[in-house]
């Protein structure tokens, strides 16, 4: 091997290293992002029926506690976690997905997450 050629081999090994190690950084990035990600733990939207009217429930808000915000038209709300009941906020009444967990309603395709 001469001079040259062992330069250049050594050039591409240590190129190599330097991307691998970039990318190993890119990758552990990505996965902190993921669990850190509080959003990515609950559905986009949940649909439930409230007062013979059809309303969709965007995500909001995820507190540090856990607890899931949900809105949607005409200012009605309300909240879930992850292992617990949606309950309404701010009113008597409640709709279809009142007392559900998020098990249930993914059961019922009351909720939709976005995957992609």
């Amino acid at each position: 091997m001469t001079d040259a050629s062992r330069q250049r081999s050594t050039k591409g090994f240590v190129a190599g290293l330097i991307g691998a190690a970039a990318l190993g950084a890119v990758f552990q990035m990505t996965v902190a992002r993921a669990e850190d990600d509080p959003f990515s733990q609950f559905p986009l939207v949940i649909h439930c029926k409230y007062n013979e009217t059809y309303h969709a429930f965007y995500i909001s808000r995820v507190s540090h506690d856990g607890v899931a915000t949900y809105v949607a038209s005409d200012r009605i709300a309300g909240t879930i976690t992850l292992d617990g009941k949606a309950k309404a906020i701010g009113g008597a009444g409640g709709g279809s997905c009142v007392g559900k967990t998020l098990v249930e309603l993914r059961a019922s395709q009351q909720a939709y997450d976005l995957k992609p």
